[in-house]
């Protein structure tokens, strides 16, 4: 999945790096961040907040086999995780580029 979202990302002009789960890094420079969000309990919530902690000025949207369906994509949960979308996966390409375009203001 995660090669598969780059493609579409780079496909569309973004520039892109592909980090592994425990990737992040304090202070690094990001506009956005996607990050796989298991639950809302535990784990996900921990890999939300060391996102978080290693790129705090970056917006992220959350990618979620549970979660995404069943919570609205800007739901108060996912707000307050830190998430500004929440999006189903798997996803349809123009889900996820959509979601990408509306968390960076970008008209697609």
């Amino acid at each position: 999945m995660r090669t598969l979202i780059c493609e579409w990302l780079l496909g569309e002009g973004y520039a892109v790096q592909a980090l592994p789960a425990q990737g992040a890094s304090s202070g690094a420079d990001a506009d956005l961040v996607i990050v796989d969000v298991p639950d809302l309990r535990g784990g996900g919530a921990d890999t939300v907040r060391a996102v978080r902690a290693g790129y705090p000025r970056a917006a992220l949207i959350g990618l979620s086999t549970r979660l995404g369906r069943s919570l609205h994509s800007d739901s108060n949960p996912a707000r307050a995780l830190g998430l500004r979308r929440l999006v189903a996966k798997p996803c349809a390409r123009g889900e996820l580029l959509q979601a990408v375009a509306d968390t960076l203001g970008t008209a697609q």
